[in-house]
């Protein structure tokens, strides 16, 4: 029971780590590309939600795999859940782009 609780908890880790290094993704794109210098947004921001996550699967798996897996796996479920959230990039178009006119 105490071991099924455990992996439990380490999904529910790696959901929330992954909402929060890609919300926070979608954020700085949104606050970056309007920036004066969005280089520093970006290169701040990457550095942060990836120490942030990187320093969590370790808590998260505290040296067994099975955890640091599952926490994974909750990672790259929150990847499709903040996907689904924030909608298609802007300008995101489905139907195939139009092909210049050719003279005849």
């Amino acid at each position: 029971m105490n071991e099924s609780v455990s992996l439990m908890d380490a999904l529910i880790a790696g959901v929330l780590l992954g909402t929060m290094f890609f919300g926070g993704l979608w954020w700085t794109v949104r606050q970056g590309v309007s920036a004066t210098r969005p280089a520093l947004w970006f290169l701040g921001s990457l550095l942060l939600r990836t120490g942030i996550v990187l320093a969590g699967f370790y808590v998260v798996a505290g040296g067994h795999w099975e955890r640091l897996l599952l926490c994974l796996l909750g990672f790259v479920i929150a990847h499709f859940i903040v996907t689904r959230f924030t909608g298609p990039p802007v300008g995101h178009h489905n139907s195939p782009a139009k092909e210049a006119g050719h003279a005849s």
